[in-house]
Formats: C-alpha cells, structure tokens, sequence
C-alpha cells in the first residue's frame, strides 16, 4: 500500500485530472467520495481502479480494500488537496465507467433538456434512482460523472443508465412512452391520471423546455404555486416524479 507526501504524485495528479470530463473520458473513470457513495458503488458491482484514503481515516476504511486494484493512503493536506470539497471525509475512489450507446426505453423514464447545474443533474438522478425510474436521457447537459454531480446524487447514479442523446433520439423514445413535458402553463398535475409508461421532461429553471423537446411533447404538466413563480428544477422532477409513478 503505496503512502503519498506530495502534490506531484502521479495518482494525485490523476485524481486531480478527474474533475475536468475530458480526462475522465480519456481514462474511463470518474470519481465518487465519501463512505456511503463508494458503498453503493460496490453494491451496484461497479469496479475501483484507485481507492485513496487520508491517513487519518484509513484505519476506519479498510473494508473497501478487498475492492480496489490499487489503494493509497494520502497525508491529509494531500487528501484535501485531491479531493477538492470542503470537508472530505477521508475516502475517494476512482471508479471504472463507460459511456454507454443510446438505448431505447422500456418502461419510465426522464428527459433533461439544458439542465446546466451539476448539483440540480445530481439531485435529480438521486430522485430517479429512488423512484425506480433506470432510463435518463441528457439533452445538453452538465455531465452526469461531474464530481459534484455524483456527489449530489448520493449514490444514485451507480442505479441508473444516463444516455447523452441528440434531439433526433427523442422520435425513439416516444415510440415507447407518452412525452410529458414540465411546464408552467401545462395542466394541473394533479388533474393527469393515465397509467402508461411515461418520459418526463424536465427544462432548465432559466429557460424551460426548449421549443424542439416542446414539439414532441403529449402533454404538459404544470404544479400550481402560491407567492412564487417557479421552482428548482430538482424539486419540480421530483414532484412530477413521485406523482406519475403513484399512478
């Protein structure tokens, strides 16, 4: 077990590399942190290339070694300085993903058009994954392995497919589900009661839905509000999200 004292470690220039998507295309692997994430990534049976503790906490990890093809324990100030939050807690692992081809849907399944906010992607991920809902399809998008993504889907995004598709794969998606689309001048949502496989859009708070994804829409949805105009994105999927899946 390798222990780290410098910034110019090479495993610590490549944690580092790992924020930035380019880099994380060019290796396969994207970062998730904390104990809970990094447990649910070893449930869902995804693999670690690197497992970095801070030497502080490695005694307090030493589960997850069995786990990962290479660990390292890093002196705390190198471990803060890979890590980049705030207050990590002192576990990080580099996990093995590949972006996968655009596949149709077979049952629920969301739409995010322009959804820019990596912590609004994230949480709207978390959401899905605990609604049972696989299929996510992103329409220029922040990217769903962003570090603060994946930290803000606690876990999520190990449960899910995310797709990066064009507006032209939309036609494919409607072949088996009914488009519905968020909107504030859309109907009631209360007021929408058919049971059948549906792909909820969700715009940015910004600007919406845009007009192609508007076009391909059945229905739009709408949640009645009081003394404010709109809601976080976030919020509004997961409103719509748990209420269609009620049905």
């Amino acid at each position: 077990m390798e222990k780290i004292k410098s910034r110019s470690n090479q495993t610590v220039k490549l944690l580092r590399k790992l924020d930035n998507k380019k880099y994380r295309k060019q290796y396969g692997l994207f970062l998730a942190e904390g104990h809970k994430t990094i447990d649910d990534c070893i449930r869902a049976g995804f693999k670690i290339n690197i497992l970095a503790l801070s030497s502080s906490k490695a005694q307090e990890y030493q589960r997850f070694l069995p786990y990962a093809e290479k660990t390292v324990i890093l002196d705390d100030d190198i471990f803060e300085y890979a890590s980049q939050t705030v207050s990590p807690q002192g576990v990080l692992a580099a996990v093995y993903y590949q972006p996968r081809a655009p596949q149709a849907p077979l049952k629920d399944c969301l739409i995010l058009d322009n959804i820019s906010d990596a912590g609004n992607l994230g949480t709207i991920i978390r959401t899905a994954a605990a609604a049972g809902i696989k299929d996510i399809y992103l329409l220029n998008c922040a990217d769903a392995y962003n570090p603060k993504a994946v930290r803000s889907a606690m876990g999520g995004i190990f449960f899910v497919n995310v797709y990066e598709i064009d507006y032209g794969f939309l036609d494919i998606i409607a072949k088996n589900c009914k488009i519905l689309g968020a909107d504030m001048r859309g109907e009631n949502y209360l007021k929408y009661t058919q049971k059948t496989n549906f792909a909820l859009a969700i715009g940015s708070e910004a600007n919406g839905l845009s007009q192609t994804v508007k076009d391909k829409c059945d229905n739009f949805l709408s949640i009645p509000m009081q003394n404010i105009e709109s809601l976080n994105a976030a919020i509004s999927a997961g409103i719509l999200i748990f209420y269609l899946k009620s049905l």
